[in-house]
């Protein structure tokens, strides 16, 4: 900082300061003062003023290069609010408790974002090392023959992952793709479960639906949604019956198999939980209910999850329906 830029900064104070000068010397002279002893204190004024200037100029300098050594020294620039050196008035205690209040903001996003690419790090290679199962199957299917009907659910399952990872990574960006419009939900229902049809198939898993409403959303999706709660069936519950009902702005996919238990129910659309039904069966990556649940809130679709153990697991995807509008 140089000392002209540093006279610009106190510019304000000095005009006030030029001004008391000026208004001292005026109200002696019309007290008396002679002039050469009002000359005195002017000048004795400006010296002290000179004076202020210097010291004030030495020591801010002083400061502001102390804060320029700390910038260079930082590994991480956004650190500066937690080195600070302490204040010394009480205006500079409020520009530091800024300061403060900015860096600790930034490194809060620094930490998410390394746990954010961490987390897609770590979903990644679950996802390379759960792909390469159907494509080894498909594999060993083409080197036998190449049995149509074997052959298609693993397919299916190896366009699932490959669909999955897409969302995963456009997640944070959706509303970019989102096109909400009007339509029924029978139809991406009816779209997805078509769509899953080989590994339904596959997992000999029977498949009803009823119902249907209007509602203004995505319906491409609500029927990626679907697909995952399909997907989820038949790996947990192969030979059981998924029933989806729309009613009432809400769609229920309900099935007969496994459940979950009762101190995981919660836990299942957080990030990489699998869970004790996931790690009996091994190849989970927890993230499809994770999927399904950040995209339902991007949409303001409420899911809800009930289950018991043995015996069932209803999720229901809730809507405001045209006449909440």
């Amino acid at each position: 900082m140089t000392f002209g830029a540093y006279l610009s900064s106190k510019m304000i104070a000095l005009c006030f300061l030029g001004i008391g000068g000026v208004s001292f010397g005026a109200f002696s002279a019309l007290a008396g003062i002679s002039g050469q002893l009002i000359l005195l204190f002017l000048a004795l004024y400006l010296l002290i003023l000179l004076g202020w200037l210097g010291v004030s100029y030495f020591l801010e300098r002083r400061k502001i290069e102390k804060w320029e050594k700390l910038i260079q020294e930082l590994p991480e620039k956004y650190l500066l609010g937690e080195v600070l050196p302490p204040p010394t008035n009480s205006v500079e205690q409020r520009y530091c408790q800024v300061i403060q209040a900015i860096s600790r903001s930034a490194i809060s996003a620094v930490e998410q974002a390394m746990r954010d690419r961490e987390a897609y790090q770590n979903y990644v290679e679950q996802w390379i090392h759960e792909i390469k199962t159907p494509l080894t199957a498909c594999s060993l299917i083409l080197a036998n023959g190449g049995d149509p009907c074997k052959l298609k659910p693993e397919l299916k399952r190896a366009d699932n992952l490959t669909e999955s990872i897409l969302y995963y990574a456009r997640m944070r960006t959706v509303e970019k793709d989102t096109q909400i419009k009007k339509f029924h939900v029978a139809a991406a229902i009816e779209e997805a479960v078509k769509s899953q049809m080989e590994l339904m198939i596959a997992s000999k898993i029977r498949v009803e639906t009823q119902g249907d409403f209007e509602v203004y959303s995505d319906s491409k999706i609500l029927c990626f949604v679907l697909k995952q709660l399909l997907i989820n069936a038949a790996k947990y519950c192969p030979g059981c019956l998924v029933t989806i009902t729309a009613a009432g702005g809400t769609i229920s996919v309900e099935d007969n198999g496994i459940g979950i238990p009762p101190h995981e129910i919660r836990r299942v659309t957080e990030r990489g939980f699998t869970g004790t039904n996931g790690r009996k069966l091994g190849g989970s990556t927890g993230m499809g209910l994770y999927i399904a649940r950040q995209l339902c809130e991007k949409l303001d679709i409420d899911l809800q999850i009930e289950s018991a153990q043995g015996s069932f697991t209803k999720i229901a995807l809730s809507f405001r329906t045209l006449t909440d509008l």
